[in-house]
């Protein structure tokens, strides 16, 4: 015979299932495979980690400069408080001529007067001149239609 026992029964349908054929799967498409597949996956790695540097790099210049527009703006709340303070207001409008007013009058919506106004203290009033009438020459720029 063949030198190979002869099975029968439930052994001999599954030995039908079994490659009875001389070769054997080559090894080396699935070594190439494997090392293709680990490479691949490696350089991946590289690229998602080289990604994930340059981020945190950009990440760390976006919060250095919102620190420093921070740091801006406080400086110019700080300005803003310091020059709408009552005193710094009071100092500046004495530097430029103004002095505190006098007692206010109010008028009512049918036109009455509430109140007796008064000058603010320490100012002159000017003296009250006649208004300026120019005469209808003056006001143009030409002769009058009248032809004058």
């Amino acid at each position: 015979m063949s030198g190979k026992p002869e099975l029968k029964g439930r052994a001999a349908r599954l030995a039908r299932l079994l490659p009875t054929g001389p070769g054997q799967a080559a090894r080396t498409p699935f070594v190439l495979l494997v090392f293709l597949l680990l490479g691949g996956g490696l350089i991946c790695l590289l690229v998602l980690n080289s990604a994930l540097s340059e981020g945190a790099f950009k990440l760390d210049d976006l919060q250095r400069g919102t620190k420093n527009l921070t740091d801006e703006e406080q400086a110019l709340q700080r300005d803003i408080d310091a020059y709408s303070a009552p005193e710094s207001l009071q100092r500046r409008a004495r530097e430029l001529g103004m002095v505190p007013g006098g007692d206010p009058a109010f008028l009512d919506p049918g036109g009455t007067v509430k109140g007796v106004p008064s000058p603010a203290p320490g100012v002159r009033q000017p003296a009250a001149h006649p208004p300026l009438v120019l005469a209808p020459e003056a006001m143009t720029d030409g002769p009058t239609p009248t032809g004058r």
